[in-house]
């Protein structure tokens, strides 16, 4: 169903330092009441929590990391309420932002060194942008309640034209955001739907990801979900989605949204009846369990791909993306970048397809954000924009400023750095970013793994539970030292592999920017 809806407004831009002029639309002006009546109700509702509620210790690399990689602030102008929750990049290279308000601003300036930033407003009157991607000269927009195409018809780089392609899924309450992927080879919009609350589905699709098609059909795809924070594609073309902490959750993950799966919590189970040709699972998942167990009892059942281990790798994963900018950001590509909102941090992930499931590993990448990170963006240029906001009265966050967009550069020096783990059928392919010191290298001792999982229940994440150590039995490094291969006496499935890496260095004595990773065996090779 479309509902097109023209509205006039003046073209409003601001450059850094101008103060906000007062709207004139009168649905601005009512779409604002029906935000702060929304938001009021949200803080009503809310638990509020400690501010000062302790977020763990950081990685304490920040200094190292600017090194490399240092952040560079966009300055906002004094009076826009920019809360930003999703990117994209204009073909005429302006910087898109939409925002927790419902507004879309575009930035020029934004790629250049130093920043020079000027905001236009092309859009408003929405609700908590959590997506945004443009093509054929529209901008598609996911929010709260639907998803929207947005069109300039007149050509005065101002929205006067809104398509819902599709508002078929429920939505009454706080906690029901929707987060949007960029267009798949076919056009299509993914969608994460969140649950109503952290445990039960009230809302039609709540708890499912669906996908939207460019003519505005939207096809139901898997259930099992919880709290999703973003979703998008890895190197392959899969399309994953990050979630959060909390029932049936362990600890943050990446998933997999496989049509016809159930990704694990099974408050969307009453919704099986509305999706023609998809039967629900025969057993709901047993609590207290584990979900290398669960997965063989629920045919169903999608593991995690990726799990982060909680406050060590993130608190509250959020948006995401593949770096594909050939070279331009580091030695990094063809992997993902996340967000953390709670953390103000980013990490990096890879992932890998074994026996049929997918699986990956996990990096400490960058911490000292200013914000809550809510999403991220490349540019052609190969930075990395980061942005967010933060709501202290109901989820702590790091990061002090009320609202942020923020730019990583990578100035050229390569980092001494864990590059990838690959798992093989006796152990895993260590591959670096850095020849390793091979004498290091060959000594069992250098390398220390431990492995863990989670309880598989509907109580409030998990502790780690069922601890063992890895024995290192052999380590042979490749012969141009970019790698080596770590063979395992036992790799223990449906647990996390934590490798502490800090005896290794490069030749000359240089210590790896960080020495952790984490690595999710789902499935061990065959051969």
């Amino acid at each position: 169903m479309h509902r097109p809806t023209a509205l006039t407004r003046r073209p409003v831009t601001f450059s850094t330092g101008c103060e906000l002029p007062r709207h004139r639309g009168a649905a601005k002006r009512l779409a604002q009441v029906v935000s702060c009546i929304i938001v009021v109700a949200a803080v009503a509702f809310t638990p509020l929590l400690d501010a000062a509620e302790d977020l763990g210790a950081m990685w304490g690399t920040a200094a190292e990391e600017a090194k490399y990689y240092p952040i560079v602030n966009i300055p906002i102008p004094v009076g826009v309420p920019m809360r930003p929750g999703s990117f994209e990049v204009l073909p005429d290279g302006r910087l898109a932002v939409g925002t927790r308000r419902g507004d879309i601003y575009f930035i020029k300036g934004a790629f250049e060194t130093p920043p020079t930033p000027e905001f236009h407003l092309f859009a408003s009157g929405q609700d908590e942008i959590f997506a945004l991607s443009w093509k054929n000269g529209a901008m598609t927009a996911t929010t709260w309640g639907e998803v929207t195409r947005i069109s300039d018809t007149n050509g005065d780089d101002v929205a006067d034209r809104y398509d819902t392609l599709t508002s078929n899924w429920g939505y009454a309450e706080g906690h029901e955001f929707a987060f949007g992927s960029k267009p798949d080879p076919e056009g299509n919009i993914w969608v994460a739907l969140g649950l109503s609350s952290s445990y039960e589905s009230h809302n039609l699709f709540r708890g499912w990801a669906v996908k939207v098609t460019p003519q505005g059909k939207m096809i139901p795809l898997c259930s099992g979900l919880r709290s999703p924070g973003g979703v998008g594609a890895n190197a392959a073309g899969a399309m994953f989605v990050t979630e959060s902490q909390g029932p049936w959750n362990g600890c943050c993950s990446l998933k997999h949204l496989k049509e016809g799966g159930f990704l694990g919590h099974p408050a969307s189970y009453n919704w099986y009846p509305f999706v023609p040709g998809m039967k629900a699972p025969e057993v709901e998942p047993k609590s207290n369990s584990r979900m290398g167990v669960e997965k063989k009892r629920v045919k169903e059942l999608v593991p995690p791909a990726v799990k982060f281990p909680y406050i060590k790798m993130g608190r509250s994963i959020s948006g995401f993306q593949l770096n594909q900018t050939g070279g331009k950001f580091g030695p990094f590509e063809n992997q993902l970048f996340l967000g953390d909102y709670s953390l103000s941090l980013i990490l990096r992930a890879t992932t890998e397809q074994i026996n049929g499931v997918w699986q990956g590993a996990c990096y400490p990448f960058r911490e000292g954000l200013a914000t809550g990170i809510m999403n991220v963006e490349f540019s052609p240029k190969g930075q990395l924009f980061a942005g967010g906001f933060t709501t202290s009265r109901q989820w702590p966050v790091r990061g002090t400023e009320p609202f942020a967009i923020q730019r990583i550069d990578w100035n050229g020096v390569v980092p001494f750095e864990i590059k990838e783990i690959n798992i093989k059928k006796d152990g895993f392919l260590i591959t670096f970013t850095k020849p390793i010191d091979k004498q290091v290298a060959a000594k069992t001792e250098s390398f220390n793994i431990t492995t863990y999982t989670h309880v598989y229940s509907p109580g409030y994440g998990s502790p780690e539970v069922d601890q063992t150590t890895a024995n290192v039995t052999r380590a042979v490094p490749s012969a141009d030292g970019l790698s080596v291969m770590v063979h395992l006496e036992k790799i223990t499935e449906d647990h996390i592999h934590d490798f502490d890496l800090g005896p290794i260095t490069t030749p000359d004595g240089q210590r790896l920017l960080h020495k952790k990773a984490y690595y999710t065996v789902n499935e061990i090779p065959k051969d």
